[in-house]
């Protein structure tokens, strides 16, 4: 196996939106590729909505601080994702955009459906990249 890729998740905070992102990423990706995440305004902490949502999924993110981006992340990535469009900051980098509403701000059944079509989002991405286990997601005859 060559060298592992990596898709970079930014959105503001690094609280929510990217941090899901990053976990269903990695969740379901196969070993050619790996999720990291940035805000370019870090959160102090993983938003609780995020951790409670995610818990539902079988994801543990309790234990995730919130990353500060950095040139060297933007650097490293073999693609990015701005999850926030354009209520996001400048990434002067060629980015994917998914203009998805910070569910921080909403009721927990409205921040619910914003992690669905992240889920959605990141399986068809993951599909998309070739790795295995997406196309399995995708297509569970295989």
């Amino acid at each position: 196996m060559g060298r592992v890729r990596t898709v970079l998740f930014v959105c503001a905070e690094n609280s929510f939106r990217s941090i899901v992102a990053e976990a269903y990423f990695n969740k379901y990706a196969t070993g050619e590729w790996r999720a990291v995440s940035a805000g370019s305004s870090p959160a102090q902490a993983v938003h609780p909505t995020a951790v409670e949502l995610m818990r539902e999924e079988g994801i543990e993110l309790g234990n995730r601080k919130p990353r500060p981006l950095t040139r060297e992340l933007l650097e490293e990535a073999d693609m990015v994702v701005v999850v926030c469009g354009e209520a996001c900051p400048l990434i002067h980098v060629p980015a994917e955009r998914w203009e998805l509403p910070n569910p921080a701000n909403l009721e927990l059944e409205e921040a619910r459906k914003v992690v669905k079509e992240i889920k959605r989002r990141v399986l068809e991405l993951v599909g998309r990249l070739g790795t295995l286990e997406g196309r399995r997601r995708l297509n569970p005859v295989l």
